[in-house]
């Protein structure tokens, strides 16, 4: 996505430090140069992040039963795997405690024994490289700043109290730590031998996680307190929020926003931890603080499922960039005419490599092309109903949109998961199944049975209760927000319905079928928009769809007996 060089929201000049100098291209330049080679991981997609502590945990449990490691050792050697991406100053200093573990302990045959060690090896060259890096970053960001510094500025009616930064990871440090305590503790009590094989191992993987998480919280802490003990450097750059909600930052000169030199992740600063000081003063002021704040969130909620990026903004880069550090932004608000706003780090920054950029650029390419044909189906599916609209003699009385296979495939795919589930036995199955059986009598009907009816006076839809209305006047959108088909009334949630299902839009772009959501919500809105192609006639009760409840009871009765019935 680019974005015009008249579209990049400044700052005003009275905001930005004295001397500040623009982080420009040949700049940013040397700054890129400084990042490790191509193989070394400097940063991991969200699914990546997630399914790294598995892979360990799992690596954990195999090492302790078949090669015969003690548990801690097992949980030393996989927790390897994590650190590799996002903890590399932990596994520089433990990597050749694990090599000894692994060429001292269990049963491995010699292959299996050097492989892991050359892994080691590799992964703590790599980290190696990585760290050695984030020197040659550091260097060539305090260049581009040219010895120019300022102290971070602080939010408007905040106090200087402790920095914020950390509390939530030191708290789920402990958590983790806990509970691989307890899982160790309780190895003997799970049923199967397997299982008491495996647990101590996990135990000690899962506390090792935390630790490391602990460890994340007191490297962040440390950075953010450092930030605001001195004068930093500082760096005029242009920023945006992508549709990830991480703050991509470009170079100054970079107007077109092409080449992200870095993401982090921030929060806005403001004064709303002061606030409860003022309670009963200017109680207007901060209802109408609270309507925009709401807005703002529907804005984004938005942005995010239509994948689509934030403004460009000029902002003050505090702190030097590199691999890891935090940064504080004081940034142009994004509408303008408002005041700047203050934006600190609540991640570390994530230096976006070539191949990083690549692959993203390949992707928002492929997104644009999908869009493109996706609105092309929609049009067509909009001038479908004005066309059948025009060419009926006799007018039709309603219209109806109800659940298809979209539904029913997203159903079938909660349903293949619960072989997985049956095979316990105890109080444990009864309890999960009976607690999911309340939630498929509250869910499944609407899932599989909603209808949309559509009359002269406006949209009917049914429910567990009963059926709801919205006046054509009252719509104020008729959208497919990426999985979701949502209509929105002009009273916001109040007046909402919507519903969702799996999606695979490269799937529905290559075969080029319109989703069903889709089609209903280009269909809908083209009512909306011209009177001319609404239904004529009322709709009667019957038409309008009946209440959901006697099949949820239905589900009930019947996801109960399985529960209680079945072997």
């Amino acid at each position: 996505m680019s974005t015009h060089s008249a579209e990049v929201l400044r700052l005003p000049e009275a905001a930005i430090p004295e001397g500040c100098r623009p982080w420009d291209a040949e700049r940013a330049g040397r700054w890129t140069r400084g990042l490790p080679p191509r193989w070394v991981p400097v940063r991991a997609r969200t699914s990546v992040f997630v399914a790294l502590p598995v892979v360990a945990a799992a690596g954990a449990g195999l090492l302790h039963r078949s090669a015969g490691l003690p548990a801690w050792a097992a949980a030393l050697v996989a927790l390897h795997v994590v650190w590799l991406v996002l903890r590399p100053e932990a596994a520089l200093v433990l990597v050749p405690f694990a090599v000894a573990v692994v060429t001292t302990l269990g049963d491995f045959v010699s292959p299996v024994r050097l492989g892991l060690t050359a892994a080691l090896v590799g992964v703590w060259a790599a980290v190696g490289l990585r760290l050695a890096a984030r020197k040659r970053q550091r260097a060539a960001g305090l260049e581009a700043a040219g010895g120019v510094a300022a102290g971070v500025p602080r939010a408007p009616g905040a106090g200087g109290g402790r920095a914020e930064r950390g509390t939530f990871l030191l708290w789920s440090g402990l958590v983790t730590v806990v509970a691989g305590g307890a899982l160790y503790a309780t190895a003997g009590f799970w049923d199967l031998a397997e299982d008491r094989q495996v647990v101590p191992a996990a135990g000690w993987c899962l506390a090792g996680l935390g630790v490391t998480v602990l460890l994340s919280a007191a490297s962040a802490r440390r950075r953010a307190v450092g930030l605001r003990r001195a004068p930093v450097p500082v760096l005029r750059v242009l920023l945006r929020e992508n549709a990830d909600v991480e703050t991509e930052v470009f170079a100054a000169d970079d107007l077109a926003a092409l080449r992200p030199l870095f993401t982090v992740s921030t929060i806005e600063l403001d004064s709303r931890a002061d606030d409860t000081d003022d309670e009963g003063e200017g109680e207007g002021e901060g209802d109408s603080e609270g309507d925009s704040d709401d807005e703002r969130l529907r804005e984004l909620i938005s942005r995010i499922d239509d994948e689509r990026a934030g403004p460009l903004r000029e902002a003050v880069l505090y702190g030097t960039p590199y691999d890891g550090a935090e940064v504080v932004f004081l940034a142009a608000a994004d509408k303008a005419g408002e005041p700047p706003v203050l934006e600190a780090s609540v991640g570390p920054v994530r230096p976006v490599t070539v191949l990083a950029h690549r692959w993203r650029a390949r992707s928002e390419r492929g997104r644009a092309l999908r869009e493109a044909r996706q609105e092309e189906l929609r049009g067509a599916a909009a001038a479908a109903v004005v066309a059948e609209r025009s060419g009926r003699k006799a007018a039709v009385g309603v219209r109806r949109w109800r659940a298809g296979w979209a539904d029913w495939f997203a159903v079938a795919l909660v349903l293949l998961f619960l072989p997985l589930y049956w095979e316990e036995s105890g109080w444990w199955r009864y309890g999960y199944g009976l607690v999911a059986t309340l939630i498929a009598a509250l869910l499944l009907p609407r899932r599989i049975a909603w209808r949309i009816t559509a009359d002269h006076e406006g949209l009917w839809f049914n429910g567990l209760s009963g059926t709801r209305h919205l006046a054509w006047d009252h719509i104020r959108v008729a959208e497919c927000e990426g999985a979701r088909l949502r209509i929105l009334g002009t009273r916001a949630s109040s007046e909402e319905w919507r519903v969702a299902s799996p999606r695979w839009p490269w799937l529905e772009s290559r075969l080029g079928v319109l989703h069903p959501y889709e089609r209903t919500a280009a269909e809908i809105t083209a009512m909306w928009r011209d009177p001319a192609t609404r239904p004529t006639g009322p709709a009667d009760e019957r038409q309008r769809g009946r209440a959901l409840w006697p099949l949820g009871i239905v589900v009930g009765i019947v996801g109960a007996a399985a529960v209680l019935l079945l072997p």
